[in-house]
């Protein structure tokens, strides 16, 4: 598939962060733009921290739609957007601008929409889920922030635990509190479980997320192995770390005969709403898009 060619009507995007030489966003929003024949690009922007809102204002000052913005620029994101979701208000967190035409900023969180569109993609029912009980959350981070706010939307409790206890207090203290303020009525139930029980206390929960990065190859702990021996025989096992494809934890899912849902399918789907917004069109994450990525990941 050949690039369209890039005139000086191009539509620009790009994803705002530090590091950023890693993101597939740029491969992916890119494969998208030739797919649709659409004259545009996607870049990359490392940021320096310090530099968010002159770099955002320089984009803007030079036309271009919007961007994605990672680690370590969410928050600042946030305070930046003139306008922010609902959703991206309670979580605290932005991962995506787009700038309109009067000179305001639009932010938004679209993790946990591509979260919540893995799951579909894998047939996981989150009225099912809901009836069947809590899911329980492994990190307690922006990630975290996102996708609960996301399972709450759909009328879920929500359990955190993190390695450091403290942590996962404060935030589901803060996600009770950002709930009441922007929804006017009581939040889902929300509360913790201590890191060296919730193993244990698999049996109650309908849906295990790890949010955190234990399982990532190069990451701190690449072999993490957890024990889902008290898992019930319908809990839906989730991992949103995409490298490998298939984890320690979901290759103990499929051990044990659980529904397991890689993180692949998050990246891609948190992607769409971006894409429409700059690009003028709606996409699709199906077989090429995914062969695509894989390739490129095969080859990295």
């Amino acid at each position: 598939m050949s690039a369209p060619r890039i005139t000086g009507h191009a539509k620009l995007a790009g994803v705002i962060g530090h590091p950023v030489e890693h993101s597939l966003s740029p491969v992916l929003h890119n494969y998208w733009l030739a797919r649709h024949g659409i004259d545009g690009a996607y870049v990359p922007l490392p940021v320096v921290p310090g530099s968010f809102t002159t770099a955002v204002r320089g984009l803007q000052a030079s036309g271009f739609r919007g961007a994605n913005v990672t680690i370590p620029h969410k928050e600042a994101a946030f305070a930046l957007a003139d306008e922010v979701e609902t959703q991206a208000r309670i979580a605290g967190s932005v991962n995506t601008l787009v700038f309109r035409d009067d000179g305001t900023i639009h932010g938004s969180s679209t993790d946990g929409f591509g979260y919540l569109a893995s799951l579909e993609a894998e047939s996981v029912s989150l009225e099912s889920l809901s009836v069947r009980g809590p899911a329980l959350l492994l990190g307690a981070g922006g990630a975290a922030r996102s996708i609960a706010t996301s399972l709450m939307e759909k009328g879920m409790s929500v359990i955190f635990a993190n390695r450091t206890n403290e942590r996962a207090t404060t935030l589901a203290n803060e996600l009770a509190q950002t709930w009441c303020a922007h929804m006017q009525s009581p939040a889902p139930a929300l509360s913790t479980l201590d890191w060296d029980a919730w193993e244990s206390s698999l049996g109650s929960m309908s849906l295990l997320v790890n949010t955190t990065s234990l399982g990532m190859q190069g990451g701190p702990a690449p072999e993490w192995t957890p024990d889902l021996s008290h898992a019930a025989e319908t809990l839906v096992v989730s991992d949103i770390v995409y490298v490998p494809r298939e984890t320690q934890l979901l290759r103990c899912a499929a051990a044990r005969g659980l529904k397991a849902v890689g993180g692949l399918g998050m990246l891609l789907h948190q992607a769409r709403p971006g894409f429409q917004a700059w690009f003028g069109a709606e996409t699709e994450v199906d077989d090429a898009t995914v062969a695509h990525i894989l390739a490129v990941l095969k080859n990295r």
